[in-house]
């Protein structure tokens, strides 16, 4: 991509002016802080901070194009503009002349997010790679980090980095996109009608996965009724040519065979689903095994991520590569390359214990699934758990569910956070003694207490939504952390 090619992306007209043609363009971003010599920044202002205020840092930092609303023009002044968006032109602007030439360049729009939109949009149709959506509740980037492991075995393959799956990350991922690339995997999210829609629009995927539909975000969106109609927008969205993969063993998921114009591939554990597992097996730290059945063929697959739960996540990934007319050794070597299990992390803990680090995010249905994994580790068994936010309706069922599992698997619990005192009482509930449980306000608290009552051989599992930064009791528990005091 070059200055020239970022013009036309947002104005549909390409400039005549070689020093655009010349001058490269090797990322965009929206964070001044990611700008690097070459880069075009986005003074994108959905967040807290107006990103507008960031146009000086990110041209000191070497930016050669910034896209700015009119109220960032005192940011841009002495720069080379194009105004975009004035109806009284029928064609955008330069205001300065030739001899000015060549960037920075400042593009003017009427709205930075939706030029970014259109950029992204506009790039990805002038791409050749063939576009795969993953959205649900739980599961979607576990899926993303799979699923393009196997495509990679025969696919130049991109992917969607850390939290890109939004209105904002998902066209900056587009951006990304270059004439070798051959597959994206983009993780997507949205909360509201119409938001998923927007970003098929942009991406255009020609497979659609949908993990399962659960309480996640319900606090945005109001019921499972609501979150079921906006994940269904990426099935909906998929031309008839394309494929919807669903999780047959989700009513829900299942249900959305009836919305969308594309082939349907059903994956799940009965034998009704195109793709279904039998025979499943853990094997504890050391993976998951489980007997695949595709038609007339069978066979018996190992992998290293961990507990039965992601059994599921196995499957969104054969069935994309089966769709995408992979081998099956092609699939089992995709399978057997990712590094370990993609989101909890064994860490080796303090006093001879292993902590075992799922505290990315929480709902009901992933602290059920960690909580079962726990049940399979030998010796003492420790759960810390904290709040799980956005449940909305569910608050309280989701945490005292949690809780009374946690009763039947754990020895000891430790509760964190205001809402996880309704996991302490589901705890209780469930007939867990009062001794055994432990309540703490927050993770410093609660990493205070776990120093001192840890023991060589214990399993420590540490879970929570972001919002809680559990992964701090992760890093004070480390083998080579010391408790707070001690030098």
């Amino acid at each position: 991509m070059n200055v020239a090619d970022l013009v036309q992306l947002i104005t549909g007209l390409r400039p005549a002016w070689p020093a655009f043609e010349q001058q490269p363009v090797l990322q965009v971003v929206v964070d001044s802080r990611q700008v690097k010599l070459g880069s075009v920044f986005v003074a994108e202002h959905s967040g807290q901070r107006d990103g507008h205020e960031f146009i000086p840092d990110a041209l000191q930092r070497g930016a050669v194009a910034v896209v700015t609303e009119a109220h960032g023009l005192p940011m841009v002044a002495g720069l080379v503009k194009i105004q975009v968006g004035d109806p009284a032109q029928s064609a955008p602007q330069l205001t300065a002349p030739l001899s000015a030439l060549p960037t920075p360049l400042a593009m003017v729009v009427p709205d930075t997010l939706a030029a970014l939109q259109s950029m992204g949009r506009a790039w990805q149709a002038q791409m050749p790679a063939q576009t795969i959506g993953i959205t649900g509740s739980v599961g979607k980037t576990t899926t993303k980090e799979l699923v393009s492991a196997v495509l990679a075995r025969r696919f130049d393959t991109i992917q969607s980095e850390a939290n890109f799956n939004n209105e904002i990350g998902l066209p900056l991922t587009l951006l990304s996109l270059r004439p070798h690339h051959q597959r994206a995997v983009l993780e997507m999210r949205a909360y509201r009608p119409g938001e998923m829609t927007a970003l098929c629009e942009m991406a255009r995927p020609h497979i659609g996965v949908v993990t399962n539909i659960g309480p996640s975000y319900l606090q945005r969106m109001g019921s499972l009724d609501m979150v079921q109609q906006v994940m269904s927008e990426l099935p909906a969205s998929l031309p008839p040519q394309g494929m919807a993969i669903l999780n047959g063993d989700d009513p829900r998921v299942r249900a959305m065979r009836d919305v969308t114009r594309a082939r349907v591939f059903l994956y799940g554990l009965t034998p009704d689903c195109d793709l279904w597992a039998s025979n499943l097996d853990s094997h504890g730290l050391e993976g998951i095994g489980f007997r695949v059945h595709y038609g007339r063929e069978s066979l018996y697959v190992r992998v290293p991520l961990l507990g039965r739960h992601s059994v599921h996540t196995a499957l969104r990934a054969i069935a994309v590569g089966l769709v995408e007319g992979m081998t099956w050794e092609e699939i089992i070597a995709g399978l057997q390359s990712i590094p370990g299990q993609v989101r909890l992390v064994v860490v080796r803990g303090v006093n001879g214990t292993t902590i075992l680090d799922d505290t990315y995010n929480a709902s009901p249905d992933s602290s059920l699934a960690a909580l079962n994994l726990l049940r399979e580790m030998p010796g003492r068994r420790i759960a810390v758990l904290g709040d799980m936010l956005e449940l909305g309706s569910l608050e309280a069922e989701g945490h005292e569910m949690v809780g009374c599992r946690a009763a039947e698997i754990v020895n000891r619990l430790v509760a964190v956070g205001e809402r996880a005192r309704m996991i302490a009482d589901g705890a209780r509930g469930c007939g867990m003694p009062a001794e055994h449980i432990e309540w703490y306000p927050d993770p410093a608290s609660a990493l205070a207490a776990l120093w001192a009552e840890l023991q060589s051989g214990d399993f420590v599992l540490i879970k929570g939504s972001r919002g809680m930064r559990m992964e701090t009791i992760v890093t004070g528990l480390a083998a080579d952390s010391q408790p707070k005091g001690q030098g």
